[in-house]
């Protein structure tokens, strides 16, 4: 009898997060769905049949009570925990939101595919499937910390391939454009709805967490041989950063 394929879900108590954990889990893997919040995660591991684990990417000792949590083998990490906080100028940088924001997207994301690489590597055909952004690849005003962070993580994924090119490991990005979720864009501007909102005026069909979600199960289930190196998906509305229509 084959085993059953295991993935985790950083991040996985909202947004692409949960929609992955969902996808993952109707193409028939367990997930351990990890994640701070952990009435949300165990209200989704329930719904799935999954594992719920609370976790903290940026504690080390939370991450290595995640990979207790998973054993000795994993076929699937999705490195999805991530944010932006704060959108001011350079000149007006709060270093802590930038501090919050590199620890849990590049921080985080290093901590947990660390602790997380050896049970990679023991199912012979793991992958490491990192979630990153468009602004990975440009900079646009009153996101730098952002920007740098999800630079970051590209940079990241991009050295992983190397150190690991000779090893039972895949490591992929998927760099998402505009994705509405229900609380991205309120974290970013501190809980300002209309600003949240106004980022998607006029943008008749925005990427959905489910869109996000589909691709990464897509790209996961690709044979072992096939490496989706990286992904950029943004909705036909959005032709680069700063071009997008929008209907007024």
């Amino acid at each position: 009898m084959d085993q059953t394929r295991t993935a985790v879900v950083t991040g996985a108590s909202s947004g692409i997060g949960a929609a992955t954990a969902r996808h993952l889990a109707r193409a028939g893997f367990h997930v351990f769905c990890a994640a701070r919040r952990t009435d949300r995660i165990e209200a989704l591991a329930a719904e799935i049949g999954g594992t719920p684990v609370a976790c903290d990417v940026t504690d080390e000792q939370s991450v290595a009570g995640l990979a207790r949590a998973v054993g000795d083998r994993l076929d699937l990490l999705v490195n999805n925990a991530g944010g932006a906080f704060g959108s001011g100028p350079v000149a007006e940088a709060d270093s802590d939101d930038w501090r919050r924001t590199f620890e849990v997207n590049v921080i985080g994301l290093v901590q947990v595919t660390r602790a997380l690489l050896p049970a990679l590597l023991a199912s012979g055909a793991g992958t490491i499937l990192n979630v990153g952004s468009t602004a990975g690849r440009i900079a646009y005003e009153g996101g730098a910390s952002y920007t740098t962070a999800k630079h970051g993580t590209q940079v990241v994924n991009e050295t992983l391939r190397l150190e690991l090119y000779d090893q039972p490991v895949r490591v992929m990005e998927i760099a998402p454009g505009m994705v509405k979720t229900e609380e991205f864009g309120l974290v970013r501007f501190r809980g300002d709805r209309e600003k949240a909102e106004a980022v998607y005026a006029g943008v008749a069909e925005p990427l959905t967490a489910d869109d996000v979600a589909e691709t990464i199960t897509w790209m996961a289930t690709r044979p072992p041989h096939v490496s989706i190196d990286e992904l950029v998906i943004r909705p036909k509305a959005q032709a680069a950063q700063h071009k997008v229509h929008r209907v007024v």
